[in-house]
């Protein structure tokens, strides 16, 4: 019996051997080096290029070894961008810096290789609360739409956007998103505080959206893709407009889907939703379990408020409609720190927020994520109805000084290295102090994104098939692992 035993433990031994090395004829891993970037509290590191390491033949690893595990075998969703929302505030904030402080920021987000290259935007349709007043592209009760202008858009937030897309390469992936219908299309006679858009309005209101998108194209600025409402079911003391689950529905499929494909618009990408992750499932299955409406949406777009209620981020939910629905897509449209406190600029829980919040989201199947103001001045401002939030950049107007916040470090680690077209694949931490995802990218590089937030220092290795490369993460630190 011992013999027996014996002889099945060797068996086992010349199993995994032999598996390594078959393994490791194969492994993408061997002979490339991964170049380790790292941006780390109480530290001088930002998206630093701290360390080249090579890969060594390395079995099976022990439950002792901390390990963040890639197979690049399985491959899932194909990245569309990473960016953030160029609004009225943004632009605003822009227009009063220097000529160089305006030319610093662009290049700091647009530019892939001297900034985090931003490949995605948002923007908003007339005003939200991020612009210094309310504001319409139409005159009073213009139903038929004949006043229709972007005028006040051409002082501030159309030079900006131009700006951006230069530094992106002439190619931004652009969607815009509406708070409100004008007052007199709603039930309320007013933008703010919620209210209904008037049934007898309903085809203005479509058409509104087609009269954006050329108006914006006409100034060469390209329209990929348009969300039905920001947050539909939120009564806000700011610009706002409540649709029901069946209200969307029925106000795609009969009004705002025929309207784009009639205007030749097809090919614009439909959001639905834009606002939580809390009842994202009961929109999604509303919409999308209707096939008059399902044809016209391209995804569910959402954002991370939902623990307003006191609860956590509930990134479950975004993974259920991955899975119920594998022809759609996923996007994250918004996401910012609320109740700006300048005290508070230099804190790193925004950075470890915005980290959590994106590997999370991609690991449950989001093709796109979108921050909110990329810029925003000393107050967390301009915004008209007083609702201050942080932004990964802050520039004091006053004195012409800009602040990077963590979170500008933490969404670059994301953007810089994971490109459009990029496919995710499986990484997998051996620890719960780690947080981890990876993609391949279009050139056949892959980026491993490691992100720690104990207070210990930890040293790991990035395994792929039988071959590691050894690697030390820091505390409260993120490292992109770019392996060529």
């Amino acid at each position: 019996m011992k013999n027996l035993f014996l002889l099945s433990g060797l068996s086992l031994m010349l199993a995994l051997t032999v598996g390594t090395a078959g393994a490791q004829k194969t492994v993408p891993a061997k002979g490339k080096k991964v170049i380790v970037y790292t941006t780390a509290d109480n530290t001088q590191l930002r998206i630093t290029a701290s360390d080249t390491v090579g890969f060594k033949p390395f079995g099976q690893p022990l439950e002792t070894q901390p390990c963040i595990f890639v197979d690049p075998s399985h491959k899932f969703q194909t990245l569309v961008g990473i960016g953030g929302a160029i609004t009225d505030a943004s632009a605003e904030t822009f227009a009063k810096l220097s000529k160089d402080k305006q030319k610093e920021i662009i290049q700091k987000y647009y530019d892939p290789k001297n900034g985090i290259g931003y490949s995605l935007a948002r923007t908003n349709i007339h005003s939200c609360d991020f612009s210094s007043g309310s504001y319409t592209y139409v005159d009073e009760n213009d139903a038929a739409l004949k006043s229709f202008s972007v005028a006040h858009d051409k002082q501030y937030r159309i030079p900006m956007i131009k700006q951006a897309i230069a530094e992106a390469g002439g190619k931004l992936t652009l969607f815009a998103s509406p708070w409100s219908p004008p007052a007199w299309m709603k039930d309320n006679n007013s933008m703010l505080k919620g209210g209904k858009l008037l049934p007898k309005y309903y085809q203005s209101w479509a058409n509104y959206y087609v009269k954006f998108v050329k108006a914006y194209e006409a100034e060469g600025i390209p329209v990929w893709g348009l969300s039905v409402q920001n947050e539909p079911m939120a009564i806000q003391t700011w610009e706002s407009c409540v649709f029901t689950a069946d209200d969307e529905r029925d106000f795609i499929k009969k009004y705002l889907g025929p309207t784009l494909q009639k205007s030749g618009m097809a090919s614009k990408k439909l959001i639905a939703w834009d606002h939580n992750r809390d009842l994202m499932y009961q929109r999604a299955s509303t919409i999308l379990s209707d096939p008059e409406a399902a044809k016209y949406v391209w995804g569910i777009g959402f954002h991370w408020y939902e623990s307003w209620t006191g609860g956590g981020n509930i990134y479950d939910n975004v993974r259920r409609v991955y899975e119920s629905f594998p022809g759609k897509n996923l996007i994250f449209t918004e996401g910012c720190a609320e109740s700006f406190k300048f005290a508070d600029i230099n804190s790193w829980k925004w950075g470890e927020k915005y980290g959590t919040s994106i590997i999370n989201d991609f690991n449950n199947g989001t093709v796109a994520w979108t921050d909110w103001n990329i810029l925003l001045d000393e107050t967390g401002g301009p915004n008209h109805v007083g609702n201050f939030c942080f932004a990964p950049v802050h520039a004091d107007t006053k004195t012409g000084e800009l602040y990077y916040l963590s979170s500008y470090y933490y969404i670059g680690h994301f953007s810089k290295f994971i490109r459009p077209g990029a496919k995710r694949i499986v990484s997998s931490a051996s620890r719960g102090q780690f947080l981890t995802t990876a993609f391949v990218n279009p050139d056949g590089k892959i980026a491993v994104v490691v992100m720690n937030q104990s207070n210990d220092k930890i040293p790991y290795r990035l395994w792929i098939a039988g071959q590691a490369a050894e690697i030390t993460s820091l505390p409260h630190s993120i490292q992109t692992l770019v392996i060529e």
